[in-house]
């Protein structure tokens, strides 16, 4: 859900190096104002330039109405987002908010197992954070291709030693010392009311999926890129979209997103992330059949039909009524 509160902008504050190639970033507000309450797992969508909006985990403390934080790691083949932030944005430059969500939400558990591969230990820094706190039982596998690209060590050594032990409460564990993460042996671990969260690049979420299905286990996961492009359950042909409120009806052609229709006709739709991984462009279906194609919903939110995200779905039916 995005926050109605979010400022306009926000100023960087400061920007610090967690580990080869990942820098964070302190975010406030331009006029010392408090910034909008978020809860774990919450991400917020920044314009960096024109045409690089970008959406990046909040992986700060919640509780501090001053300050957002967020961590960005430099990927040079990847859309310019991230070399824009390495290489040009400085303490000082004042960013424009596109919204605040949260798709990835901690929801109650006896039990927790955090997954973090990467970049991915950024929106679980708030979870494991607030499992702490509530003195809810909680363990977290984090994995890199080596430690010295790992961020955040230093925050998580608060929790105690960090090891490679199967008995560590954190298990630090770069591939090139130890090899893949023991996903499989982790999941069969827990309790029955245990929940699962991961996050980090495909291949890693890939394997908890399939861990989680083998053993019956509910599975949250965030993703940072689409996942791999299934065969379409519709096909890909022309519909008319109504939109209720607004009283348009508005034709999206072969080979055109319902996102790109309706920018054309003028209405007020925004987004940012163009695959169907950040949830900006979420909306409501009051009627018909939706063929989804994004990364966020479950298959049971997806056979709900009431909400898709326009980016990247399209309708099974020839009419689709949506709320905007």
């Amino acid at each position: 859900m995005a926050s109605p509160l979010a400022p306009e902008r926000v100023r960087v504050l400061s920007m610090t190096w967690e580990a080869d190639g990942v820098l964070s970033l302190v975010l406030v507000d331009p006029a010392g104002g408090a910034l909008p309450l978020w809860t774990p797992g919450a991400h917020v969508n920044l314009d960096l330039a024109p045409g690089l909006r970008r959406t990046y985990s909040l992986c700060g403390d919640p509780a501090d109405e001053r300050r957002w934080q967020v961590a960005v790691l430099r990927e040079t083949a990847g859309r310019g987002g991230s070399e824009y932030v390495h290489a040009r944005l400085r303490p000082g430059d004042l960013l424009t908010v596109g919204g605040l969500r949260n798709n990835f939400e901690l929801r109650p558990a006896a039990e927790y197992l955090f997954i973090a591969g990467g970049i991915g230990i950024a929106p679980l820094l708030p979870m494991i954070a607030a499992s702490q706190a509530a003195g809810t039982s909680w363990r977290l596998l984090y994995g890199g291709r080596r430690r010295a690209s790992m961020a955040f060590l230093g925050t998580l050594s608060s929790y105690g030693p960090a090891g490679a032990e199967p008995d560590a409460q954190v298990r630090v564990l770069p591939q090139d010392e130890v090899g893949l993460l023991p996903v499989a042996e982790a999941v069969a671990e827990l309790g029955s009311d245990a929940l699962v969260y991961c996050c980090g690049p495909e291949p890693l979420l890939a394997v908890a999926e399939k861990c989680c299905a083998d053993a019956g286990r509910e599975l949250h996961v965030e993703r940072f890129a689409a996942r791999p492009a299934a065969e379409p359950g519709g096909q890909d042909s022309a519909f008319d979209v109504v939109c209720q409120r607004s009283g348009v009806t508005v034709s999206v052609a072969t080979g055109q997103t319902v996102l790109e229709a309706l920018e054309d006709a003028g209405l007020p739709v925004v987004s940012a992330c163009q695959e169907g991984v950040c949830g900006t462009c979420e909306t409501a279906v009051l009627e018909g059949d939706v063929d989804h194609r994004d990364s966020l919903l479950t298959p049971a939110e997806q056979a709900a039909g009431d909400t898709m995200f326009i980016c990247v779905s399209r309708s099974r039916s020839q009419r689709l009524v949506i709320d905007l």
